[in-house]
C-alpha cells in the first residue's frame, strides 16, 4: 500500500486514533483532522500507525487527513523560559488566553518562547576561540538570572569566525562557526531524550531546604530524587512551596501533573506573588511552571514530565542547580493506564500498564548532579509527590517509585489532623543520602551534626515504642527513666519537628539554628540523666520551667543571646535539684 506524509483517520478511542496510508516513525509528531490536532505517534503495527491526541478528539471522524511533521516532540529552549506558566506541551498560556479568551479552543498552537523580543547578548567568546558542543559562547540577562546562551550540544570542535554583539530576538544569527553552522538564542530539544553531560557525580552536597525535618532527619542531596507521598489535605503543596522558596537551587521548575483545578489555581495565583528571599524579587523570576490540570487531555499529562525534566536539564546545562517539583506522578501514572487501556495492552497490577516502573525509572534518572559539557557543575533534584488513593502506600505508584527515589517523606494525615505541620511521620520516612552527606556536614556544619541527627532518632523511635505500653497501663506505670525519654521525644517533636510555614522567622530554619536547637534538647536530656541518678524526682525534671521557654527560639531571628539564657537557666535549676535532692 502507498504511504505519505498524509494519511486518514481510520479509528478513534478517545485520545488515541488509528491513521493508515502515512509513513511515520515512532514518537513523531502529527496534525490529526480537519483542526489539526496536535498528536504523537506511540505504536506502528502493520499499517496502523496509532497516535495518542494532545487535545480533546471529539467531533473528528474517519476519513479525516492526518499529517505528519516528521518531527519529534520538543520543546524550545532560550531566553524567555523564566516567568513562563506552559501547559503540558509547552504552549504558553498566557499567549492563548490573549488568543482566545478563558476558554482554549481546539487546534490552536503557540511557540513556547518569544521570536519578537530582542535580548541583550553580551559574548563571551570572539573571533578565532576554540569552541565545542555544549560551550558558553554568551549570555543574556533574563530577570535576575543570567540566562547563558550555549553551542548546541553534539557540535564537533571547531573555531568561531565571527560573533556579534547587541540586542537580537532569538531567531537571529549571533555567531557563525568555521565549519557553516550558526547560532542562535534558540535550541529545540527532544523532550524524551536526556542532554548529554560528560559525567554524573556522587551525590555528597546536600540541598538545604530550610525544612528541620528534612535537613535534620531525611536530607536530599543535589541532583538526588525525592518523593512526597500522602493522602488529600497532609500538606503536600505546602511542602513543595517551601521547598520552591527556600531550597538552594537557583532555578525551578513546577510541574502541575493532573491536580485539580482549583489546587493548580492556587499554585498559578500564589507562585507569582510570593517573594524569593533571596532578592526580595517575586519568586517567578527564577521559575517555570508547567500546569496541566486533570480535566486536560490525558496525553498532554503524560508529556508534562517530559516538557518539565528536559527544561530542568537545560538550566543544569548552564551550570545551576535545578529544583524540579511534580505534582503529582500519581496523575501521571493514572494517564499512561488510561492511554495503555485505550491501545488494548495487557493491564499490570491495578490496570497499570506493564512498563509503569520502566517509566518512572527514565523520569527519575534523568535526576543528577553532573560535570557539563561545558566543564561545570549543574544539577537536577527531583522531588515528585505521589497521590496514592486513600493514602494507601502499598499501591504500585508508591511502591515502584520507593523502589527508585533514595528518599522518602511520608505524609501522614493523623498528624495534619493534629495540627502537626509538616505533617511528615519520622517512623516511616528515611533518607539514603546519609552516609554520602556525613563528611559534608562534619566539614561545614558541625562535627557534633551526625550524632545529633542519630541520637534525636533512637529517641524519637523508643518513644514509639514506648507509646504502644502507655496506652495500655498509662504513662505513669513507667519507670523514671523512660518518663523522661516520653518528654524529650515531645521536646523534639513540637520545638525540632515541628514548623510553621506562614511564620516569617520559622518558615526557615539555617543549619546553624537547628544544630544549636538540636544541642539544646539534647542538653535537657544530659542533665535530666544526671539529676535522675541523684535521686531527683522525675515530676521535677518534667515540670523544669526554663526549657518551656525553649519553643519561643523558632520565631526570634536574632535569637543566640535568648537561647544562651535559656541554657543558663537551665543549668542552674538543675543543679538547685541536685543540691535538694
Amino acid at each position: 500500500m502507498e504511504v505519505s506524509k498524509k494519511g486518514i483517520l481510520k479509528r478513534i478511542a478517545g485520545p488515541v486514533v488509528t491513521a493508515i496510508n502515512l509513513d511515520a516513525h515512532m514518537y513523531d509528531v502529527v496534525r490529526v483532522g480537519n483542526e489539526q490536532l496536535m498528536g504523537e505517534v506511540i505504536k506502528i503495527k502493520g499499517e496502523n500507525i496509532i497516535i495518542q491526541v494532545y487535545e480533546d478528539t471529539s467531533g473528528i471522524r474517519p476519513g479525516e487527513p492526518v499529517e505528519n511533521t516528521g518531527l519529534s516532540l520538543a520543546v524550545e529552549l532560550g531566553p524567555g523560559l523564566l516567568t513562563s506558566i506552559y501547559d503540558g506541551i509547552q504552549r504558553p498560556l498566557e499567549v492563548l488566553v490573549e488568543k482566545m479568551g478563558d476558554f482554549i479552543e481546539r487546534g490552536v498552537s503557540a511557540p513556547g518562547l518569544d521570536h519578537e523580543k530582542k535580548w541583550e547578548f553580551k559574548p563571551l567568546k570572539s573571533a578565532g576561540d576554540e569552541i565545542s558542543g555544549g560551550m558558553i559562547i554568551g549570555e543574556v540577562q533574563e530577570t535576575n538570572i543570567v540566562h547563558k546562551i550555549m553551542v548546541p550540544p553534539f557540535t564537533a570542535p571547531t573555531k568561531i569566525s565571527e560573533i556579534k554583539s547587541g540586542s537580537f530576538t532569538i531567531d537571529e544569527i549571533v555567531c557563525v562557526l568555521e565549519n557553516g553552522d550558526e547560532i542562535r538564542m534558540v535550541q529545540k530539544w527532544p523532550v524524551r531524550v536526556p542532554r548529554p553531560v560528560t559525567e554524573k557525580l556522587n551525590p555528597d552536597i546536600p540541598l538545604i531546604t530550610g525544612l528541620r525535618i528534612l535537613d535534620g532527619l531525611f536530607p536530599v542531596a543535589k541532583g538526588g530524587t525525592a518523593a512526597i507521598p500522602g493522602p488529600f489535605g497532609s500538606g503536600k503543596t505546602v511542602t513543595q512551596q517551601s521547598l520552591a522558596k527556600w531550597s538552594d537551587a537557583e532555578i525551578v521548575v513546577y510541574i502541575g501533573c493532573g491536580e485539580r483545578g482549583n489546587e493548580m489555581t492556587e499554585v498559578l495565583t500564589e507562585f507569582p506573588e510570593l517573594e524569593d528571599p533571596k532578592t526580595g524579587k517575586p519568586l517567578m523570576e527564577r521559575t517555570v511552571l508547567i500546569a496541566n490540570t486533570s480535566n486536560m487531555p490525558v496525553a498532554a499529562r503524560e508529556a508534562s514530565v517530559y516538557t518539565g525534566i528536559t527544561i530542568a536539564e537545560y538550566f543544569r546545562d548552564m551550570g545551576y542547580d535545578v529544583s524540579l517539583m511534580a505534582d503529582s506522578t500519581s496523575r501521571w501514572a493514572e494517564a499512561m493506564r488510561e492511554i495503555s487501556s485505550r491501545l488494548e495492552e495487557m493491564p499490570g497490577e491495578e490496570g497499570y500498564p506493564a512498563y509503569l516502573a520502566a517509566r518512572l525509572s527514565e523520569f527519575y534518572e534523568r535526576a543528577g548532579r553532573v560535570n557539563t559539557l561545558n566543564k561545570d557543575f549543574g544539577s537536577v533534584t527531583v522531588i515528585g509527590a505521589v497521590s496514592p488513593p486513600g493514602g494507601d502506600f502499598s499501591e504500585p505508584v508508591t511502591q515502584n517509585t520507593l523502589r527508585i527515589v533514595k528518599c522518602f517523606w511520608a505524609l501522614d494525615a493523623k498528624l495534619s489532623q493534629r495540627r502537626h505541620f509538616p505533617a511528615i511521620n519520622w517512623l516511616d520516612s528515611y533518607s539514603l543520602y546519609l552516609n554520602s552527606l556525613g563528611s559534608y556536614y562534619d566539614e561545614n556544619v558541625s562535627p557534633e551534626w551526625n550524632p545529633l541527627r542519630s541520637w534525636a532518632m533512637e529517641v524519637l523511635q523508643k518513644e514509639a515504642e514506648l507509646q504502644e505500653i502507655v496506652q495500655l497501663v498509662g504513662s505513669d506505670a513507667l519507670p523514671d527513666a523512660e518518663q523522661v525519654t516520653i518528654e524529650v521525644a515531645r521536646m523534639l517533636r513540637e520545638i525540632f519537628l515541628q514548623q510553621n510555614a506562614y511564620d516569617a522567622v520559622d518558615t526557615y530554619c539555617s543549619l546553624e539554628k537547628q544544630l544549636d536547637m538540636l544541642k539544646a534538647i539534647r542538653l535537657y536530656s544530659d542533665l535530666a540523666g544526671s539529676a535522675q541518678k541523684v535521686g531527683v524526682m522525675t515530676q521535677q525534671i518534667v515540670s523544669l520551667k526554663a526549657k518551656n521557654d525553649l519553643p519561643q527560639i523558632k520565631f526570634i531571628s536574632d535569637y543566640k543571646p535568648e537561647l544562651e539564657q535559656i541554657r543558663s537557666n537551665m543549668e542552674s535549676e538543675f543543679a538547685k535539684l541536685r543540691e535538694a535532692a
